[in-house]
């Protein structure tokens, strides 16, 4: 139900920096913190190098980088990036292979991560894609290793980052090994995961029902999407998968490639009529045993670092294009503000990357948004085309309860065998690990990861059943990533696409994570095309009382609950040119209710899409010259909340006659519904939000699955307004009460009054929403909690007043759970994009592109960034030249 979020990185080695705290006392500070600074002017000389290649650095140090071949155009992006960030990168890659504990030492929450990445194998089907990926793709791969390789070949961990300096301080780490192109595909399985759509609500329908006991009621916490006042990404009735402008499928979108991969694990199944035991009713689902395997399930998938901490109510991301009609210049303009997990560093990089003369040989003239450790740009634009995304969140996993006696599982009234193996988890300064995986044909076994590690197992009988039949249930997940992709052709191949054929062909080959693509180019057009690979339920069987489309979890032992395949990706929904000339893809349904593919039932409510849709055509009525790009900047920064909008009137409504309290009440009279950080009708407001959430929810749900505030719960509470004495208005702590909307709303409004009195003093007007709402940007994984105050000093930014808030335009999301209103999301970077002159662009980051605290890049973005500003982005070679502050030259080593 709330937010559940991972565990962070940051929490993981607060014993061992302690140890290390003398470093940041000592006089020798200074030395260490400055020693992995990098020279970032001068002559290098790169081995492997065919040409020569100059890298140019904005006031910034945003790197553009210009070669003659492709092959020395990656070799020399992987060092420059090893220049900014490579202890980041060789954290990523110690959690994708499930070897945090390797790098951090022994720590429960570090091997929790590793044993849960090691059995459901990410590594393993990286490896895999690496081995499919066409020659030149791998090449690429291979030259950005090369470059990697070569800056930190001759430099001492200490020479690399002071995060290693510290860390060793505390264990004996391992040699700092080689970059590999496995190390940049295995990236591509953490992005997956964090954007792998519905997981969270899957298993919040399982374990509510435990404590609310009744199917209906849980399904009124996951309200339908609301098509009649929010509109879906592409508006025109039955122009899905068509085009109104001159794009057309090529013929490589009918390549076998393209046509949606079938899910070998998971082949289509025509058994003859098993037994019927496959009853999946409400009290199925309530029994302790099923209960005690989700709550397995859920704590191993918990265990996962997050590293980008998009899956979660009220995290989402904001991508829109405007049509030429209605812009000042005649052409396109784009914009783009994911949002995910904050950090320090922020986790994208700036980057371009340039080819000399662009040829058929040499394709590349890009600039925009990438991951260290990744090759290529992923958000940006070339010389001809731009793009945004935003998570499509397709459903592609499935939870699967499965009756295992012993190592095998029970499938269509027969035991099957599953597949077994160990793997070794090393742990610096302490003894080695050993866990057991064991997989289904429908996946890896999450509920085994912890009995692995020797928490407690789970067992109890099937109501009906023998009490004393030796059969556990336990949890695995179906996921469509556990497939081996193209998703690294497809970076490759956006980056060089120059119309929208091409681009349709090249991000359809990203089938992990599902993204919503927005597109401008050049000659005018713009377009959408959705992205993923998402798997075809069976039908399940007319006895069961639970939803078989992937909203709940399913029998494993029933073959009718199975995967049949995939949904080809020349069916994926998309679109050029639509008569409204804008597009806005912001996390909310793609089609209308009765469009085709259903690719999920938990979409993001609306509420930011519809807001910047609101804004859009509003700002195009008021400005006859067209919109302009500061017209887009102003969009990014808007804070209103849309569920004050709904709320407010109705608790101006409520009778509180006490002066004390109707003093903070009347803050909400003539309220905008904005939430800049100086507001105080804000402060208060989300205050009484959270009282409500608690009120009416918390008495219900089980530990865990509290409201975090988020779009859901806005359409939760906005449901049952109208219904004044629902059971949720009611507190069961009280059993001689029965509380109704009013008296949840009166008790609301007054507490808040008195919390706020208690933590921002006795005068409402001068309460603060910035002061509450408050943003602490951390480092990892020296930056965390616990750790002494001065590393935290030198390593962490902040804290600061965030503006905005959850599921508003300007997303510094927040969790109403917590306690706290700290940030936990926000913005990762903004950017707006001008065809008529890339030029002309906007772009600014989270934080800065240098991940050493030491260095004037690690944080020289942050004030703009926080308010709603941002730097110019230079394309042509003569304007980054003209912006350029420093200069580095390549050639053969």
């Amino acid at each position: 139900m709330t937010r559940r979020r991972a565990v962070r990185v940051t929490a993981l080695v607060a014993v061992a920096v302690v140890v290390a705290a003398v470093l940041v006392v000592g006089g020798g500070a200074l030395v260490l913190v400055r020693r992995p600074l990098p020279d970032r002017g001068g002559d290098v000389k790169l081995p492997g190098m065919t040409g020569t290649a100059t890298v140019y650095r904005d006031a910034r140090g945003v790197p553009q980088v210009y070669a003659s071949n492709p092959q020395d155009l990656f070799r020399v992006q992987g060092y420059v990036q090893a220049e900014d960030r490579f202890f980041e990168m060789d954290l990523r890659r110690h959690v994708t292979a499930g070897r945090l504990s390797e790098l951090v030492g022994r720590n429960d929450d570090a091997l929790r991560a590793d044993a849960l990445i090691r059995t459901m194998g990410w590594r393993d089907v990286a490896e895999q894609e690496l081995a499919k990926l066409p020659a030149t793709t791998r090449g690429y791969l291979q030259a950005y290793s090369d470059g990697v390789n070569a800056y930190i070949k001759d430099r001492s961990p200490s020479e690399l980052s002071v995060s290693y300096t510290v860390l060793a301080r505390a264990n004996d780490l391992e040699p700092i090994e080689a970059w590999t192109p496995l190390d940049s595909v295995s990236w591509l399985k953490a992005m997956a995961w964090d954007l792998r759509s519905n997981y969270d609500e899957e298993l919040a329908r399982a374990r509510a029902v435990s404590t609310v006991r009744d199917i209906k009621r849980v399904n009124q916490l996951f309200p339908a999407y609301d098509y009649a006042q929010h509109s879906p990404i592409i508006q025109t009735a039955g122009s899905a998968g068509t085009s109104s402008g001159t794009a057309q499928l090529s013929s490589s979108l009918a390549n076998p490639a393209l046509a949606g991969p079938t899910l070998a694990s998971h082949p289509p199944t025509s058994p003859a009529e098993p037994a019927d035991t496959s009853e999946w009713k409400t009290s199925s689902l309530e029994d302790a045993g099923v209960q005690r395997a989700f709550a397995a399930a859920d704590a191993a998938v918990d265990a996962i670092p997050d590293l980008l901490g998009a899956n979660s109510d009220g995290i989402g991301s904001n991508s829109w294009v405007v049509g030429g009609a209605l812009t000042s210049t005649g052409l396109p303009l784009l914009a783009n503000d994911p949002h995910l997990a904050t950090s320090m560093p922020g986790v994208w990089v700036q980057v371009g990357l340039h080819c000399t003369t662009v040829t058929t040989s040499c394709p590349f003239d890009v600039s925009g948004y990438t991951f260290a450790g990744l090759p290529g740009v992923v958000i940006g634009h070339n010389d001809r085309i731009a793009w945004g995304m935003t998570n499509l969140a397709p459903d592609v996993t499935d939870f699967y309860l499965e009756k295992v006696t012993g190592n095998s599982v029970e499938y269509d009234g027969k035991l099957e065998p599953m597949s077994v193996h160990q793997e070794q988890i090393k742990v610096a300064g302490g003894d080695p690990v050993t866990i057991t995986v064991r997989r289904t044909r429908h996946g890896p076994l999450l509920s085994d990861v912890l009995t692995s590690l020797g928490d407690a197992g789970r067992s109890a009988p099937v109501p009906g059943e023998d009490d004393d039949r030796n059969t556990d249930y336990a949890v695995s997940l179906a996921w469509t990533a556990l497939t081996p992709g193209t998703s690294m052709e497809g970076l490759f191949a956006v980056d060089v696409a120059h119309d929208f054929t091409s681009f349709r062909a090249a991000v359809l080959k990203l089938q992990a994570p599902g993204q919503n693509f927005v597109y401008g180019d050049v000659d005018g057009h713009i377009g959408y095309q959705s992205t993923g690979t998402v798997p075809v339920r069976g039908p399940g069987r007319a006895s069961s009382t639970v939803p078989v489309d992937g909203t709940w979890p399913h029998p494993g032992w029933d073959s009718a609950y199975d995967w049949t395949g995939t949904v080809p990706a020349k069916n994926m929904p998309w679109e050029e040119d639509p008569p409204q000339n804008y597009i806005v893809a912001a996390n909310q349904a793609v089609t209308g209710p009765d469009g085709t593919p259903v690719l999920t039932k938990d979409w993001d409510y609306g509420y930011r899409s519809q807001r910047i849709e609101d804004l859009l055509t509003t700002a195009a009525k008021r400005s006859p010259g067209g919109l302009t790009v500061a017209d887009m900047q102003a969009v990014q920064g808007d804070t209103r909340n849309g569920i004050a909008a709904v709320l407010v009137p109705l608790l101006l409504k409520i009778k509180v006659t006490d002066p004390f309290y109707r003093e903070a009440v009347d803050l909400l009279k003539g309220w905008d519904y904005t939430q800049p950080t100086d507001s105080a009708a804000a402060a208060y407001f989300n205050v009484v939000w959270t009282n409500i959430l608690d009120l009416a929810f918390a008495d219900e749900l089980p530990e865990g699955f509290r409201p975090d505030g988020g779009d859901r719960w806005f359409a939760v509470v906005s449901s049952l307004l109208d219904n004044p004495r629902n059971q949720w208005w009611d507190d069961r702590k009280t059993p001689d009460v029965t509380e109704t909307r009013d008296e949840v709303l009166r008790r609301s409004l007054v507490e808040a009054r008195l919390e706020l009195t208690a933590t921002l003093g006795k005068e409402p007007k001068r309460w603060q929403w910035g002061r509450l709402h408050r943003l602490e940007l951390k480092q990892t994984p020296l930056g965390a909690d616990g750790t002494p105050g001065l590393l935290q000093k030198l390593v962490n930014r902040g804290p600061y007043e965030a503006p905005g808030g959850s599921s508003i335009v300007d997303a510094f999301a927040w969790d109403a759970s917590s306690g706290t209103f700290d940030v936990v999301a926000a913005p990762s970077m903004r950017m707006v994009v001008d065809l008529d002159n890339f030029d002309h662009s906007r772009w600014v980051n989270q934080t800065g592109e240098s991940g050493h605290p030491g260095d004037k890049h690690y944080d020289d973005q942050i004030e703009t960034w926080l308010a709603n500003k941002d730097f110019a982005w230079p394309a042509s070679q003569q304007a980054v030249q003209e912006a350029s502050r420093e200069e580095q030259r390549f050639s053969k080593g």
